[in-house]
């Protein structure tokens, strides 16, 4: 009974994954129609700078949610952690808990970085832009960001339950 609702659970996010994926390659479609605007209606370097800008909001968000997930998962070790656990694996957690710390710090100054090139690009833009494709390109931004997350969030949730139901079939005998 437990795994067939395990199996269900998977089943409903492996669906909820596939209509995020097409979210996204919805969200990828408006982007090139974006772009191509951009590049028809901006200067060569406004251009090159909204590409960075555009570009670089993937990286920054996918690496500040992989730290946080790593983060996340590297507590949760520390959480579980008792008197029986060696010394040498207490001070690796620690070691990895406060790298990944600072790691997931310099992230934020990034994200706070790219915050203040997309306010650059907003200004760009609203120079070429009407209203309504300036509240366009702001909801791309927004859109974008919002299924990545969703998609990573998706992704461990995955990864969560399979090894749920992993684990309970090699618990049976």
């Amino acid at each position: 009974e437990l795994m067939a609702s395990v199996h269900s659970r998977l089943q409903a996010l492996w669906e909820e994954r596939e209509l995020v994926l097409s979210e996204a390659r919805e969200c990828t479609k408006q982007g090139k129609e974006l772009e191509a605007m951009v590049r028809d209606l901006c200067k060569p370097n406004e251009f090159e700078r909204y590409m960075m800008f555009i570009g670089d909001l993937e990286k920054v968000v996918s690496l500040l949610l992989c730290l946080s997930s790593r983060l996340a998962r590297v507590q949760n070790a520390m959480s579980r952690m008792d008197g029986n656990t060696d010394a040498e694996e207490k001070q690796s957690l620690n070691d990895r808990h406060k790298l990944l710390s600072r790691q997931r710090e310099d992230a934020k100054d990034l994200k706070e970085n790219l915050d203040r090139r997309e306010r650059v690009v907003s200004g760009i833009l609203a120079k070429y832009l009407t209203e309504q494709q300036l509240q366009d390109y702001q909801h791309f931004v927004q859109v974008k960001t919002s299924l990545l997350i969703e998609q990573k969030n998706l992704e461990e949730e995955i990864k969560f339950f399979e090894a749920q139901l992993e684990n309970l079939e090699q618990s049976i005998p």
